[in-house]
């Protein structure tokens, strides 16, 4: 039976091109890792992640620097992208997806409403960044977070791929 899920084709995809994955999540508390390693032979791509909650774990497990979070919030492009690019060092591996945001139902503030999530992916010295803002309950901004970070992820690789047939 073949799963036809956006993780399933992420593990395929990078199976195919022999490519590593590592991950670093905050808001989605490990929902990413989970949908990852539901999928079999994910072991071949899939070398680990962090559920880094709290500045500390952001700044101690990842990297992600004290300033930045103080400036900029745990919830801002600055952040996923330090996360992203710390996951990448830490796991060794050719991509690193992070998510950070504010699920709900609480916790949104002026300028960072509930459901504001940012997305990073780091890769061969790059880094890139999505900002979305959902609308459902908590699980549903979690799982709509997953889902957006598993497709930047695949649309990536996939442009790359199509970039190096030329």
């Amino acid at each position: 039976m073949t799963q036809n899920t956006i993780e399933a084709s992420v593990v395929e995809l990078l199976k195919k091109h022999n490519l590593q994955l590592g991950i670093a999540e905050s808001c989605t508390g490990g929902l990413m890792g989970h949908r990852i390693t539901d999928v079999p032979g994910s072991s071949q791509i899939f070398r680990g992640g962090v559920v880094a909650y709290s500045y500390e774990a952001k700044e101690n497990l990842l990297g992600v620097s004290h300033d930045t979070l103080t400036t900029h919030g745990a919830v801002s492009h600055q952040v996923a992208i330090e996360m992203a690019e710390g996951a990448r060092r830490v796991f060794h591996s050719d991509y690193a997806l992070s998510i950070t945001g504010i699920a709900g139902p609480g916790g949104g503030m002026p300028g960072k409403p509930v459901g504001l999530t940012y997305i990073g992916l780091a890769f061969d010295g790059e880094t890139r960044w999505q900002k979305h803002i959902w609308q459902g309950t908590r699980a549903e901004n979690k799982t709509q977070s997953v889902n957006a970070a598993l497709q930047f992820l695949y649309d990536m690789v996939m442009a790359r791929e199509g970039e190096n047939a030329k």
